[in-house]
């Protein structure tokens, strides 16, 4: 369980930035040189590889290598966990919210408001 967790919380922590978030998004459109996931951050190959490399690390992204060409690949397998764990939330946030409508209803049936 503790390792579960510790893998969760990579997959949020990679998840958690704006600029990986958006190489993912890139990725899911199929396999992207990294150049191609650095050119609209206007950064350099490192810095492009840094975020790639935290994206490998919690198992969003596969990199093979082509001679001097990275490839990277999205895996969004790894987001069915943080899914999964999401959805409990949701599940509970719904089901407060159900309550809450139900609340303005009778409210709005017991105090009807005065038409034009």
């Amino acid at each position: 369980m503790v390792e579960q967790q510790a893998h969760l919380d990579t997959v949020f922590h990679a998840l958690s930035d704006g600029t990986r978030r958006g190489m993912l998004q890139y990725l899911a459109d199929g396999e992207r040189s990294l150049g191609e996931l650095a050119a609209p951050y206007a950064m350099s190959f490192a810095g492009a590889s840094k975020h790639v490399r935290v994206l490998e690390r919690a198992g969003l992204v596969r990199r093979r290598i082509a001679g001097r060409t990275h490839y990277c690949q999205l895996d969004a397998s790894a987001m069915r966990e943080a899914q999964q764990w999401l959805s409990h939330y949701e599940r509970f946030w719904t089901g407060r919210l159900d309550v809450l409508e139900q609340l303005l209803v009778a409210q709005d049936a017991a105090n009807p408001r005065p038409t034009d």
